[in-house]
């Protein structure tokens, strides 16, 4: 039957998180006899529940007449709307709901679509399209890549370039590493950042755009977190509020990660109006667009002051949270030096020198204290040293996840 498959898909590894959900399932009786029952630092994904504005909003749309019948893959005009004023009133752009807004099924699988549309499908090593990718960056952006035949090159983000590369620079290694420049269709750019909760100032999207425009790349921007932020002069922009982005530029947003709206998979690309309108002939062959009721209890979320609020009171207590561990990992166990983060729910924190590699590290965390993590290496080349750490769980388990480090001898020295 294996042989049936293409060799992209058969090459492919099970998405890092699922696979590590499988592992603490096994492991939890056993962790749970001797007082250790898991605790997740793994998942990105708030736990919180969502507004009860967006839930009883949805209540309400599903009685409402056609709620039920098939949407559009574009969305709904009233969502549409919803989210350019939402983007009007946050970042202070201006789009067409009608040709540069369309609707995702969440931004995972928008984007997964977006780079199939980029790519043009080839056995010829030297032929592949290639799209440069942040590293450390979302786990499955190179997996994306790789099921739509084309390349990643990674694209450095280190502490000496402040998580901001210099892309002329990393242009020069990429032609001194022997690739064509030529066939390199998009750059894909990640702030704030999975796994680092890096951000990227104002000025150096102005570079990162005109660089696309100087070397005809197309820029893909995966803002999933740009409300997840806890200084107001520090909010997270948007690409597309530098001058003349549009031309080159589109952007990913999210539902889930502001509003805790995970499992409802909404989501929506915008920006250049030909890209947009390209990937809806995509769209069109291959879904139907999203649940009607969903959508309208989205955009009144999207443009209530409760949706403002909710994300300021989560925003709270994910800073609190933060606090709380950077304060037993320095003052209790040792660590000193790392970045400390001022957007999204994770940590970027270096193992101790003890270990090898990170995965021996989260492999021991998890076997002899239930604590579970994620190996930085999951993240690419540049992860190994590093773990991430999802501090979305209650205040209490962020203290519980310290103590049992202290008690079972995690130090970092």
């Amino acid at each position: 039957m294996r042989e049936k498959f293409n060799d992209y898909v058969q090459s492919l590894e099970t998405y890092i998180m699922f696979r590590i959900k499988e592992r603490v399932a096994k492991l939890a009786p056993e962790l749970k006899a001797k007082g250790r029952s898991p605790i997740s630092l793994s998942m990105g994904a708030p736990t919180a529940a969502p507004p009860k504005k967006v839930v009883d909003a949805l209540k309400s749309a599903l009685d409402e007449d056609g709620a039920h019948l098939y949407s559009t893959p574009k969305g709904e005009k009233f969502f549409r709307e919803a989210i350019a004023k939402r983007m009007k009133k946050r970042f202070n752009v201006e789009l067409n709901p009608d040709e540069e807004i369309f609707s995702l099924i969440g931004s995972k699988e928008g984007i997964a679509n977006f780079i199939r549309l980029l790519i043009n499908p080839t056995t010829v090593e030297k032929d592949k399209d290639i799209i440069l990718v942040p590293d450390p960056g979302y786990a499955s952006y190179k997996e994306m890549v790789k099921v739509s035949g084309g390349i990643s090159y990674s694209v450095p983000l280190k502490p000496e370039n402040n998580y901001m590369p210099n892309m002329e620079e990393v242009l020069d290694q990429f032609v001194k590493d022997g690739f064509n420049p030529k066939k390199i269709k998009a750059l894909l750019i990640n702030y704030p950042n999975n796994p680092l909760g890096a951000t990227a100032t104002i000025e150096y999207f102005k570079s990162v755009v005109e660089f696309c425009k100087k070397h005809d790349i197309l820029l893909v921007s995966d803002a999933a977190y740009t409300d997840m932020y806890f200084k107001d002069e520090l909010k997270p922009p948007s690409i597309l509020e530098v001058e003349g982005a549009k031309d080159i530029a589109v952007e990913f947003f999210s539902m889930s990660k502001p509003y805790a709206m995970t499992g409802w998979r909404l989501g929506w690309i915008c920006g250049n109006a030909e890209a947009v309108k390209f990937f809806g002939k995509l769209k069109s062959t291959i879904d139907s667009g999203i649940f009607k009721a969903l959508q309208k209890a989205s955009a009144e979320i999207l443009l209530s002051e409760e949706g403002d609020e909710y994300i300021e009171k989560s925003n709270k207590v994910f800073k609190r949270n933060q606090e709380i561990f950077v304060k037993g990992l320095k003052e209790e166990l040792g660590w000193c030096d790392f970045n400390v983060p001022d957007a999204t729910f994770y940590l970027w924190v270096p193992i101790p020198p003890r270990y090898k590699t990170a995965v021996e590290f989260t492999d021991d965390l998890l076997t002899k204290s239930g604590i579970v993590a994620v190996p930085g290496d999951a993240f690419g080349d540049y992860g190994e040293g590093y773990i991430r750490v999802s501090i979305v769980c209650p205040e209490e388990q962020i203290r519980e996840v310290i103590k049992r480090m202290k008690t079972d001898g995690f130090t970092f020295q």
